[in-house]
């Protein structure tokens, strides 16, 4: 795969000219990831519901090493790559964000303690880390091999903003019935199921045979949200570079806090009441880039759109979104208060 990656630069969107991407830094960044990822496993070997600190303080490490690791980038390879890093991560990260909605009902739906659940994002996250290496590797191939690669992925792209989009404005809340779900119906079908959770034990030994506990199921439900994540995430990022090495940090650094910013984020998530509607803009827009990128290769006279324009797109939507939901909470704690204070009194009067 390592050799796939680097081996295959396409042209990127962007305009940039080849891949920083050399086998050295590529097996620095994946040493790296694993490192952060085994100290995340240690993190969460003893079983453990976060506080809000520790949550809080591992969120700013992990957001920190990505925008440090950018600013690095930046003086050694130039501002093109730096924009096209930064402007990825953001991708990604806000898309991160939003696949934490999914993550919550699912851990939800499953009733996971809440000192499992460090664990089973954990298991998320690997599981996540090895399908986008896969998925870009793949992507890096059919772009160096085919024009209209880009084409595909901005018709992706398009298809998943109409789906997002039309969630937003119909309010789905996305409920999950676990016992509706594929791989659970599957796994009940050839394996015994424990009724009770088992600490971080996936199986457990019932009489002459090996019984999957609910983790396991959780864990494998997670994993199966995380291939339809990467179709939709890396896609979006390779609409802003075509450097598969920039393509995979941006996907690494992004997965890596999704363990403790779930805790951080839990309770603000539901407040975020805008956010589908932002992502669908932000997903369109990539789409039509990709397609642009793909009409100026079969027609030079089509124009692109600048990586650093996108950035600035990307960066207004965001605070459009996040302002917007942030005054529709006000107004409806506003309403609320205001009915509440409008109720006649109990009390009768003398």
């Amino acid at each position: 795969m390592l050799t796939a990656l680097s081996a295959a630069t396409p042209a990127p969107p962007a305009g940039s000219l080849e891949s920083i991407g050399s086998p050295t830094l590529w097996l620095a960044t994946i040493a790296g990831v694993a490192a952060l990822f085994v100290i995340d496993f240690l993190i969460t070997r003893r079983p453990h519901d976060p506080s809000m600190r520790e949550a809080i303080g591992w969120s700013a490490v992990y957001i920190a090493i990505p925008v440090a690791f950018g600013g690095w980038l930046w003086s050694q390879y130039g501002s093109q790559q730096g924009v096209e890093y930064y402007t990825g991560y953001l991708v990604e990260k806000s898309l991160s964000v939003d696949n934490l909605f999914v993550f919550i009902i699912l851990l939800s739906a499953f009733a996971v303690p809440r000192e499992l659940r460090q664990r089973v994002l954990l298991i998320g996250v690997g599981g996540a880390l090895v399908l986008r290496g896969v998925f870009i590797a793949l992507g890096a191939q059919m772009i160096a091999s085919f024009a209209w690669t880009f084409l595909l992925f901005g018709a992706i792209l398009l298809a998943t903003a109409v789906k997002v989009g039309r969630d937003a404005l119909s309010h789905s809340d996305h409920g999950i019935d676990v016992d509706q779900l594929r791989s659970v119906k599957l796994i009940h079908r050839f394996h015994p199921v424990t009724d009770a959770y088992a600490g971080t034990s996936l199986t457990v030994r019932e009489g002459a045979r090996r019984a999957w506990t609910p983790l396991a199921l959780v864990a494998i439900a997670i994993l199966g949200t995380d291939v339809v994540f990467a179709i939709d995430s890396v896609p979006a990022v390779y609409g802003i570079t075509g450097d598969p090495y920039l393509v995979f940090a941006t996907n690494a650094f992004a997965l890596l806090g999704l363990r403790a910013l779930y805790f951080v984020l839990e309770g603000a998530l539901a407040k975020l009441v805008h956010l589908g509607h932002g992502l669908s803009l932000i997903l369109a827009f990539i789409g039509v880039k990709l397609v642009l990128h793909w009409a100026h290769g079969v027609w030079p006279g089509v124009p692109e759109i600048p990586t650093l324009l996108s950035l600035g797109v990307i960066l207004g939507i965001l605070a459009v979104v996040t302002a917007t939901s942030l005054l529709s909470n006000r107004r409806a704690e506003d309403e609320d208060a205001g009915e509440s204070d409008d109720e006649p009194s109990s009390v009768p009067q003398a």
